[in-house]
């Protein structure tokens, strides 16, 4: 009998009393992602990272067979050498930066899987030494009016011409080193990296929107999964 696989599902904050709204559509994604995980046979286990210690998350990153590090506010711009004055700049969280690279950076030394989503695409790439294009107006697609992938390599659930939910203003400028573009947008925003040595994935668009997650959020982590058996 197959033993359960466990998950650590890192998120920035439990809390916006600034941005109620947007603490309830995170929510929303959350919960999507744990459900479509748990209904793949993953056993996950949900870590706020804002006020979190570095090491122990760490820890338990390094406990799970696997990570995926979740969507939220832009990456700290100082952290890839960029301005803190640019177009929809906002609320930053330099704690959960600082410690989502911790375990970016960990899960590729140890070779060990690990998907990034939205924010967490954005932070491989800024971990690997990349930067990050700012803003970006009119990349706000979804439903049936979405973007479509041009390239993903092999994959049997998202493929190239599937449509995608991307509703984001950043996205990848200069590629990470040690990091591969596998797909992009058709307006050739960079719409998923992936490491060449290392079983870790981010893609930029919302597979764990609830209208898809439950396909394509346990593809995904196949995907890299499948690597780290190799």
């Amino acid at each position: 009998m197959t033993s359960t696989r466990t998950l650590l599902v890192l998120h920035v904050s439990e809390s916006r009393p600034h941005a109620p709204g947007y603490q309830q559509l995170l929510d929303e994604l959350n919960a999507a992602t744990l459900a479509a995980v748990a209904g793949a046979g993953w056993e996950p286990t949900l870590v706020a990272t804002a006020h979190a210690d570095m090491e122990e998350v760490v820890a338990l990153a390094r406990m799970a067979d696997a990570v995926v590090v979740m969507g939220g506010e832009d990456v700290s711009p100082a952290l890839y050498g960029a301005t803190e004055d640019y177009p929809g700049g906002g609320h930053h969280v330099p704690h959960s930066d600082e410690v989502l690279l911790a375990v970016i950076r960990d899960a590729i030394a140890r070779r060990s899987p690990l998907l990034g989503i939205c924010r967490g695409h954005q932070l491989l790439n800024v971990a690997c030494g990349g930067t990050l294009v700012q803003h970006m107006d009119d990349h706000v697609r979804q439903g049936a009016d979405a973007w479509v992938l041009t390239e993903l390599g092999e994959d049997a659930t998202v493929t190239p011409g599937a449509p995608v939910w991307c509703t984001h203003h950043q996205a990848v400028g200069d590629v990470g080193e040690g990091l591969t573009v596998v797909a992009r947008a058709a307006d050739g925003v960079v719409e998923a990296i992936e490491h060449a040595d290392a079983p870790v994935l981010g893609v930029q668009w919302h597979p764990e929107h609830p209208a898809v997650a439950a396909v394509q959020v346990p593809a995904l982590l196949e995907r890299v999964t499948a690597r780290a058996t190799v």
